[in-house]
């Protein structure tokens, strides 16, 4: 409760919080444990609201800003929305700073440094802290007063945050899972029990919130921009609705050099919402490849006027598009948070023995399968079953 009137619903993390008197508080937890709203929360309602015109600096950092916006800025400005406390006149949209009950929160990414080794703050909360490298932390580290905020999936068994900071002694580690959110959606929590049975390792990080690393993971990648020589290939759709959804991405070529962008990761979009979406993004001439499973689909785009096409499908096709794109130094941009996600989980299955099996787990391959089905269609001749280089 905030006077008489503002009222919110929080879980353990924010208690955490409310309790720490470490200078580090370290969050590591599965997904959906609610860890990064619940920081949120506490960063609002607790830490700024306590220090009402006080002139503190509290920044809040991702690895990169395409990432920062669509992730924790979107949210922080959503809970300042549903309470009726955003106003216009207090967010700098030039600088990405908010004034908020007298104090400054600031949000920077890793990919400006001027920011990173510019002025002090009290406070720094660092989303998705295993992104960083140890060096991007220690400069945050050093122009920081008070504390330092870090959440993360333990996605990686061996990572400096374990090794630096949580074995020391003013540091505070907890461990979440979606068992702590009282608040999540029951076929959420259905589909996140269905790791039990199908992957021992995605339930051991995505499920308990424990450290892990899968040794079948299919690709390696690296982020960057698009260069402006690549040649577009096309696009790919992977169709969606309730569960799953409907993902979009745009495929470009340079030399041996595979780019993907990431347009669309959305649920409940229908095939007129989808058409919009496109039309909105200018897409109309190029060629789109999607899911053949859905011919009706298709065709109800292509009498939209969209130049879309079904992917070839077989039995072999999956591993055939994987080998593709496997002969390709593969590139993500900086903003394609969920494609990121997706293939730095994407995995080939294993036996009871932890033999690898040449089949893929279907999980995380939503974004995957989209840009399998274009660089299947432009890369491979089917003719011969012989699969072009570039």
């Amino acid at each position: 409760m905030i006077g008489n009137e503002l009222t919110f619903k929080s879980n353990v993390v924010f208690e955490y919080l409310e309790q720490s008197e470490e200078r580090y508080v370290v969050q590591q937890g599965g997904t959906r444990s609610g860890k990064t709203y619940n920081i949120l929360l506490w960063l609002i309602f607790s830490y700024t609201l306590r220090h009402n015109n006080q002139g503190k600096t509290v920044t809040i950092c991702r690895k990169t800003f395409p990432s920062l916006r669509a992730s924790v800025m979107r949210d922080f400005v959503n809970i300042l929305t549903e309470k009726g406390l955003y106003f216009p006149d207090a967010h700098n949209k030039s600088s990405h700073e908010y004034e908020l009950f007298g104090n400054t929160v600031e949000f920077i990414s890793l990919d400006q440094p001027q920011k990173i080794r510019g002025r002090k703050r009290d406070l720094v909360f660092i989303n998705e802290a295993n992104e960083l490298t140890y060096e991007d932390f220690f400069q945050l580290n050093i122009r920081t007063t008070e504390k330092v905020i870090m959440d993360f999936n333990p996605s990686e068994e061996f990572h400096w945050i374990y090794d630096k900071v949580i074995p020391r002694e003013d540091c505070r580690f907890d461990i979440t899972t979606y068992l702590d959110n009282p608040f999540l959606d029951e076929s959420l929590r259905q589909e996140i029990e269905k790791l039990k049975q199908t992957d021992e390792v995605y339930w051991k990080i995505y499920g308990l919130g424990e450290r892990a690393q899968s040794r079948a993971v299919i690709f390696t990648f690296q982020t960057s921009n698009i260069p402006n020589d690549a040649e577009f290939l096309a696009y790919g759709l992977d169709w969606g609705f309730s569960n799953d959804p409907t993902a979009l991405v745009g495929v470009y070529s340079k030399g041996d050099n595979l780019y993907f962008e990431e347009l669309l990761y959305e649920i409940g979009m229908t095939n007129s919402d989808i058409a919009s979406r496109l039309k909105d993004m200018g897409i109309q001439g190029q060629i789109i490849y999607a899911d053949s499973a859905e011919p009706k689909s298709i065709e109800e785009l292509k009498r939209w006027g969209f130049k879309i096409r079904p992917a070839s499908k077989g039995k072999d096709s999956v591993n055939a598009g994987i080998d593709i794109l496997r002969r390709h130094k593969l590139f993500w941009t900086p903003g394609s948070n969920n494609g990121i996600k997706e293939m730095r989980n994407y995995k080939w299955k294993q036996d009871r023995n932890g033999q690898t099996l040449n089949t893929p787990v279907d999980a995380f391959n939503h974004l995957i399968d989209a840009l399998r089905y274009s660089v299947y269609m432009t890369k491979s001749n089917p003719n011969y079953g012989v699969y072009h280089i570039r």
